[in-house]
């Protein structure tokens, strides 16, 4: 024992007491149940953007009487955004809103429901008063 000592520096005690103090924490990583209320369902609403608007258009998700910023859209281009389900709230309605970066205009969606299963397809218009949403 004296030969390991010197060889590890420390005592075969002290290794061994280390050893089983930290071998626990290898398992003690816990994954999530499906549904935990605490981290919400994992799923998703898919919301496409298409911005024909020369602006970037700051796009933001009204919910439950509040708004949540999701994003950019860059001037004659796409995006995608992957929404939590928990912006839908309880009735699952929401309201989209968008900002041009630059200018005081403003568009917002009427209400609309979204059921599991189903995406949003919002395209900004260069007069965003012609901007169409549609869920399938």
């Amino acid at each position: 024992m004296a030969c390991l000592r010197g060889v590890l520096g420390f005592g075969i005690g002290t290794a061994l007491t280390a050893l089983l103090v930290g071998a626990p924490a290898c398992f003690w990583h816990h994954k999530p149940a499906e549904g935990d209320p605490l981290r919400g369902s994992d799923s998703r609403i898919e919301l496409r953007v298409t911005n024909h608007n020369f602006l970037d258009v700051a796009v933001s998700v009204l919910h439950d009487g509040q708004r949540t910023r999701v994003g950019t859209v860059t001037g004659s281009s796409s995006q995608v955004f992957l929404l939590p389900e928990r912006l839908l709230g309880q009735g699952r309605e929401i309201q989209l809103f968008g900002h041009p970066i630059g200018s005081l205009e403003t568009v917002t969606t009427e209400t609309i429901v979204v059921q599991p299963g189903q995406h949003v397809e919002w395209s900004l218009e260069s007069q965003l008063a012609r901007s169409t949403v549609a869920v399938y």
